[in-house]
């Protein structure tokens, strides 16, 4: 139970951590089998060990929790992805530094991409907004670093964003071939860093018509 007795030396920010933490866990358990829709706030606080009244000290609705979970899978994910990109000396050296680190991220955080995966077509619409806004920073984060490395000069800034959205659509997919299908991460990986550089092959060659501009 998470608010059972607490060591004498847990402060009470530490135990409120500790239920919030139990909660979020309990949400992506009972949801595992279908979406977070289909539980009840009551379930939630069940399976913690808490009553309803305790949840809403943590999160004013299932939503919200949603949306916590959302914030907790991106959040670490994009620090590293930007660590890669800021180090990356060629935009096409982006692939071999990215798709590891997220197979690394799913590996150790599976029950949070399959939650990203059901919910980013199936969750409420508040959380579905969320996961797109969160795929779009990092479109964004990774078209800026694009240009970073001299791409501005062939490419316009429309064209930058359009590599971009392809590049992050295909690392999504991958991410959830990982989750689906666990034991086949070394064939998933490298078919995705075919794909990705076969992608790229048209990328190196293409010109915008208006370089650093518009379309």
């Amino acid at each position: 139970m998470a608010d059972g007795p607490a060591d004498a030396s847990e402060s009470r920010a530490e135990r409120k951590e500790r239920t919030r933490r139990a909660i979020l866990d309990a949400a992506l358990a009972l949801a595992a089998d279908s979406n977070l829709a289909a539980i009840s706030l009551r379930q939630v606080a069940k399976q913690v060990g808490v009553v309803p009244t305790a949840f809403y000290r943590h999160f004013g609705s299932l939503e919200l929790l949603g949306l916590a979970l959302v914030d907790e899978s991106f959040r670490s994910l994009r620090l590293m992805l930007l660590d890669v990109w800021r180090h990356a000396p060629e935009y096409r050296d982006f692939i071999d530094g990215s798709l590891p680190i997220v197979a690394q991220h799913v590996r150790e955080n599976r029950s949070h991409y399959a939650f990203i995966a059901r919910e980013r077509t199936a969750g409420p619409p508040r959380v579905r907004e969320a996961i797109h806004h969160e795929i779009a920073l990092i479109t964004r984060e990774l078209s800026t670093d694009i240009a970073r490395t001299g791409a501005a000069e062939q490419y316009s800034t429309h064209d930058i964003g359009l590599l971009s959205d392809l590049i992050v659509s295909f690392v999504v997919t991958m991410a959830e071939r990982l989750v689906e299908d666990p034991d086949s991460e070394e064939r998933t990986l490298a078919e995705a860093r075919t794909q990705l550089r076969m992608l790229l092959v048209g990328a190196l060659n293409w010109r915008s018509r208006e370089p650093g501009g518009g379309a």
